[in-house]
């Protein structure tokens, strides 16, 4: 009886065992390879999978994207100058049957082409390509790894250059090149403030010659109106006394012109100059003055006689 037992508890840990072995909790980004008697039967996953323990076997593979760094490798330029790399692939599963069957080891593979890839991208560009066209670089290398992860059902999604060692001489010479670029860069910016300056200066001066051009002008224009108004205003005063001249020289009668002549005569006789030009006829000045002055002293009770003048 107790045999029958031990016999009973050992066929229940066996079937336990069996039945844990067989069945198989496949997550979302797994797959599992099944073989059966050593042949590839197939894909299983996601979900609960029950497999035969006794004549299946399973390889695991992860579908989700993976990287895989390429130590650095050293490589020779177009141009023959020896140059160190490193870079990181990035790589997912595309087909997780071809993945097992068709490489074994995945990463060391990778990691053989990726070197010899580099070797020859490398050996098709220049130095100064390699160090300032790394994005082209980039796609070269993911395009030709991918021509070859291909066939193993791996698809290279991504491949970045992270440095890029030149020589310790190639180094020096380049930093004194961009130093004296950055040299160079500096004078023209300075050359081109001093431009913009002097253009800035330049174009102050023309407008303010502009500006002071256009102030004599307006002055000159106002000092001209000016003038021609004053000539206006003086024209139009005399023009006002001729008038009131005339006006009252209707009034005036012969003995009021004589007396006025006589006015004029004596304050002419009275400058210092020798010589006295009379322009109009003495004697019928002289007798018309005569007649103002028997006149006048008949009525002062004076009489003046008369003398005979010629005219010179």
């Amino acid at each position: 009886m107790g045999a029958v037992i031990g016999v009973a508890i050992v066929v229940a840990l066996l079937l336990l065992f069996g039945f844990v072995r067989s069945v198989k909790v496949v997550r979302e980004y797994q797959r599992i390879v099944l073989f059966r008697l050593g042949r590839a039967i197939g894909l299983r996953g996601p979900g609960l999978v029950f497999i035969n323990p006794v004549t299946d076997r399973t390889t695991w593979v992860d579908l989700r994207e993976q990287f895989l760094e390429i130590a650095s490798q050293t490589a020779i330029t177009k141009d023959n100058a020896p140059i160190s790399i490193d870079f990181i692939i990035f790589y997912k599963v595309a087909d997780p049957a071809m993945t097992v069957l068709q490489v074994q080891n995945f990463a060391a593979a990778a990691q053989n082409v990726a070197a010899t890839t580099l070797r020859s991208v490398v050996g098709d560009m220049a130095l100064d390509d390699v160090l300032s066209k790394r994005e082209e670089m980039n796609a070269s290398l993911r395009s030709r790894l991918d021509e070859t992860t291909e066939r193993w059902g791996v698809k290279v999604t991504n491949v970045e250059v992270r440095e890029v060692n030149p020589p310790a001489g190639v180094q020096e010479a380049m930093t004194r090149q961009m130093s004296a670029e950055r040299t160079r860069r500096a004078q023209v910016t300075e050359a081109e403030g001093q431009k913009q300056a002097a253009i800035t200066v330049a174009e102050g001066q023309k407008q303010a010659a502009i500006l002071a051009a256009e102030g004599a002008q307006q002055a000159a224009v106002l000092a001209a109106e000016g003038e021609r108004q004053a000539a206006v205003l003086r024209a139009e005063g005399l023009a006002a006394g001729l008038g009131k001249i005339l006006v009252v020289a209707k009034d005036l009668d012969e003995t009021t012109m004589q007396l006025q002549y006589l006015d004029t005569l004596k304050q002419v006789g009275a400058s210092p100059s020798t010589k006295v030009v009379v322009p109009m006829e003495v004697g019928g000045v002289l007798k018309g003055i005569r007649d103002v002055l028997s006149l006048n002293g008949h009525r002062a009770g004076v009489e003046v006689a008369p003398r005979e003048t010629g005219g010179s």
